[in-house]
């Protein structure tokens, strides 16, 4: 049988699951009404706050998908982004509009790393 880990699992979901040495992440949201530069570091945050608990970081992000509300606020989001992402370390990505789980929330990041 496989191992598999479960982190800060909840009814619904987990906010990060290990397997193989893949930590795939939940989707992670900011501050509900915060402006989308707010909610993308509050994103970043969270993101390297589990990754740090299972021992591997950003520099180890093989993909990350990106869903935001209003495609119109993209530059505002990747301007924080890209102050994150460590350099010559960037993911796979692809970014999207898409209703999100309340109108409050701009944008959401779904990552999936490897452990070093």
């Amino acid at each position: 049988m496989a191992n598999i880990t479960r982190n800060h699992t909840g009814p619904r979901m987990s906010q990060s699951v290990v397997h193989n040495g893949i930590v795939y992440l939940a989707g992670q949201v900011g501050t509900a009404g915060a402006a989308v530069a707010q909610q993308t570091q509050d994103c970043l945050d969270k993101i390297d706050s589990l990754l740090a608990e299972v021992g591997s970081d950003k520099t180890n992000i093989l993909t990350a998908q990106i869903w935001m509300a209003d495609m119109a606020q993209f530059a505002d989001m990747n301007t924080v982004w890209d102050a994150w992402v460590a350099p010559g370390h960037a993911p796979a990505r692809a970014t999207g509009e898409s209703a999100l789980a309340t109108p409050a929330y701009s944008v959401e990041i779904i990552v999936v790393a490897a452990l070093p």
